[in-house]
């Protein structure tokens, strides 16, 4: 709101009004050339005639899943900063724009509006959680904004509750991710207790989240088909870290593993105090718990095993320049499980950047935004964790798994197999 001057005012005052006001419009000038301009002549640009593209990262930085949320952030930052270096898209330099959702559905749908209205956000990288991403899939689909996730595998998120009954339906065109799927994660793990692990009876634990529910109903499916028997099921509250009620239960059913679908802030401290009760069976999770801060929670964790996506990457070739990269740039944080996935998540939006400006005579189109997400379909390439493309749901068309377990008081990769569930 302003203010008419009052009349009679002293020249003096009045001549130092008029150099403000210049200065705040010579300043605001300057501040939009510094951002760049876009449109189809390629906008002004900042030094060196550049415009700046934003991609925004949600992710946990903050509470307990912070050690996987601040991975996700810095291997999105390490995409950007990497493109910019070898000047992949002319006439772009990316900006990521970083915002932590603390692994709470209401906060990652404000995040999203914040995304929607920065006309610089031309694609979303995250967020870490299915139920996170719920709140967001809708608003970022109405706004045409590009949304990869490299961590969300609710299958529902991109075909529909349906999926069970072979009824798939692509709930959102804006949706994508490079993490298979609990339908495939969970049957994987079913299948390696069953016929590796030697395992035949499992009581099954969820944390009642849309990750953690749908992991585990994935993986009772499959193990029964293949024979096993789940000898009892409970729920537990993710924010819970008394399991003595829940362990009781596990000790008197005969169960010779606990399958836990949910995170490790909680399934540490479960398997430990499974273990304390002198009940030593391994517990399975999936990628939720495949992370060093679950070793910190647990001091009896070896012999525990989890599924992760993909392969390590330290076990791959084409991870070996971001593993060297990520070290030279010097976070302070690891990458931990979603390193590789966010990376390629990330570089799938440089990429369709990329054939939207080729696509335009090489200039930044006015509707990038719009380009970018019609662009998706035609995202083909290398990465981090192996070949990047997606399915007409969104999904990755990689369903590497990998099965790891604790031994010597860190995670060893045991197994690895591009996976299709038993039908």
């Amino acid at each position: 709101m302003s203010r008419k001057p009052r009349q009679g005012k002293d020249p003096f005052v009045r001549h130092r009004s008029l150099l403000i006001l210049t200065t705040v419009l010579t300043t605001g000038a300057l501040t939009l050339t510094a951002c760049g301009s876009r449109d189809d002549k390629g906008g002004d640009g900042d030094k060196g005639g550049k415009t700046k593209v934003v991609i925004g990262v949600d992710s946990p930085t903050s509470g307990d899943l912070s050690a996987l949320g601040l991975g996700i952030r810095n291997s999105a930052d390490l995409a950007a900063k990497t493109a910019n270096k070898n000047n992949t898209v002319p006439g772009v330099e990316f900006v990521t724009q970083p915002l932590d959702d603390q692994g709470q559905p209401n906060v990652g749908q404000q995040n999203a509006a914040k995304f929607i209205s920065d006309k610089d956000v031309i694609g979303v990288v995250g967020p870490l959680n299915s139920s996170v991403s719920q709140s967001m899939q809708k608003p970022l689909n109405d706004a045409k904004l590009t949304q990869i996730s490299p961590a969300n595998t609710g299958t529902e998120l991109t075909q529909g509750d349906g999926w069970k009954t072979g009824d798939k339906k692509r709930q959102f065109a804006t949706f994508f991710r490079t993490a298979t799927t609990d339908q495939v994660q969970g049957a994987f793990a079913a299948k390696y207790l069953k016929e590796t692990a030697k395992i035949d009876q499992v009581y099954l634990i969820d944390d009642q989240k849309t990750y953690g529910a749908g992991l585990a109903a994935s993986f009772k499916d499959q193990f029964t088909k293949l024979g096993g028997k789940v000898v009892g099921t409970d729920h537990v509250n993710p924010d819970d870290r008394d399991f003595n009620a829940v362990v009781t239960k596990v000790k008197s059913s005969g169960a010779k593993a606990v399958y836990y679908g949910g995170e490790y802030p909680a399934a540490g401290p479960l398997s430990q105090q499974l273990k304390d009760s002198g009940n030593k069976i391994p517990l399975m999770g999936g990628d939720g718990i495949y992370s060093a801060d679950f070793l910190k929670l647990n001091k009896k964790a070896e012999g525990d095993l989890a599924t992760s996506v993909g392969k390590p990457v330290e076990s791959l070739d084409s991870a070996k320049k971001f593993i060297a990269d990520y070290k030279s740039a010097g976070y302070k944080e690891a990458y931990e499980a979603y390193g590789g996935g966010t990376y390629d998540a990330a570089w799938s939006i440089v990429e369709a950047v990329k054939i939207a400006v080729a696509d335009n005579g090489g200039k930044v189109p006015s509707d990038l935004r719009t380009k970018v997400l019609g662009a998706m379909s035609k995202v083909k390439f290398d990465g981090v964790t192996g070949p990047v493309s997606y399915d007409e749901f969104g999904d990755t068309t990689n369903t590497m798994m990998t099965a790891y377990q604790v031994e010597g008081g860190a995670w060893k990769p045991k197994f690895s197999e591009a996976y299709k569930p038993q039908s």
